[in-house]
């Protein structure tokens, strides 16, 4: 049998746990939806791209949304089947985000009246590297696709709007000595010793809180890696640590990393840049995002971390996340959601999109 679109968005949801989606192996899961849709909704042009499903309206109504969820989960840690336990559904991906997967799945097949026309995207590869994410491939491919005056991201989100995202950046700074025996070590330069001067910044390192839209975004910036030393017996002649950067959506991915050269001023150190990523400003004052808003009853907070709202953002679309799940308990071996903010998120989402929000 396959997926019930049309039933209860938190039986759905078990569906989708119950399909195996890990990243890269997402054929399955891709199949189930694309049949579903085909079968069970009623004026949606559907349309497959790799992994990926795609699904629109085009009524001439005055605004589109576009809701984009992605199928797959990190790998499986004993935690699939899904598991019913009083109000909670555990399992993989229940949170992180197979929750909103069924929520936008649900109303795409049961909304009769929309207000805007719709936009569908279930799309494979989130959980990995960038240069897989399948909303990348499709900008590239198909980019009339990801046209809308608001995109929803069913990222967890604990039942808040969560609004635009951090931007992220990676950068090694690293340290370089003369190798020798320790026993004799006034003859080297001990390059771990170099890096003693870095780990202070970084602990006193006053991060800042900036609000946008009425979101506050608070910065950080943390060792998240350190690398170094040959042998017990050696004066290491290399050695690196790992620092992560997350900024507030007001700061380029220029800027910021001009900010993490400053911070380390003075030090003898190189640093090199390994990844970044922009962040997404809100975007909550246009027209379509603040009715979402008022759906919501004013439920908004920052996105602490970075999501694919920023490909969005990019496009001078706004977009927010907003799922059932909670981001605390994404990814862990205890995954779970709770069913009743599965189905508020339906009501809520409903009233939305078709203008009748309490």
């Amino acid at each position: 049998m396959g997926l019930d679109l049309r039933g209860d968005p938190v039986a759905l949801t078990a569906a989708l746990v119950d399909i195996p989606s890990e990243s890269r192996h997402e054929q399955r899961i891709a199949d189930e939806i694309e049949a579903a849709l085909r079968e069970q909704t009623t004026g949606f042009e559907v349309v497959r791209n790799g992994n990926a499903v795609l699904a629109r309206t085009n009524l001439g109504l005055p605004s589109r949304v576009l809701l984009a969820g992605h199928t797959d989960t990190v790998p499986i840690a004993d935690n699939v089947p899904s598991m019913r336990d009083g109000g909670e559904l555990h399992g993989c991906g229940t949170s992180d985000m197979k929750s909103g997967d069924a929520v936008f799945l649900h109303l795409a097949a049961t909304v009769a009246n929309p207000a805007h026309d719709l936009t569908l995207v279930m799309y494979d590869c989130e959980e990995i590297e960038s240069a897989a994410n399948g909303l990348g491939r499709i900008e590239r491919e198909l980019p009339d696709w990801l046209h809308a005056d608001v995109a929803i991201l069913g990222e967890p989100s604990g039942g808040f709007i969560e609004a635009g995202c951090q931007g992220t950046l990676r950068v090694v700074v690293s340290a370089a000595g003369t190798r020798a025996h320790s026993a004799r070590s006034w003859l080297g330069d001990n390059a771990i010793h170099k890096l003693g001067e870095v780990l202070p910044r970084l602990k006193t390192y006053q991060a800042r809180e900036v609000d946008i839209d009425g979101c506050t975004y608070r910065e950080g910036l943390s060792a998240v890696r350190i690398d170094g030393g040959v042998a017990g017996n050696v004066i290491p002649d290399a050695a690196s640590v790992t620092v992560n950067f997350r900024f507030a959506p007001d700061r380029s991915v220029e800027q910021a990393l001009e900010h993490v050269r400053e911070v380390f001023d003075g030090l003898d150190v190189r640093m090199e840049l390994t990844d970044s990523a922009p962040g997404a400003l809100p975007g909550l004052t246009k027209p379509a995002a603040a009715a979402l808003v008022d759906a919501a009853g004013g439920q908004v907070r920052a996105k602490y971390g970075w999501t694919d709202v920023a490909r969005f953002a990019a496009l001078g679309i706004p977009a927010v996340n907003y799922g059932p799940g909670d981001p605390n308990l994404a990814h862990r071996v205890d995954e779970r959601v709770e069913v009743a903010k599965i189905t508020a998120a339906a009501d809520m989402l409903r009233g939305y999109l078709t203008g009748n929000a309490v």
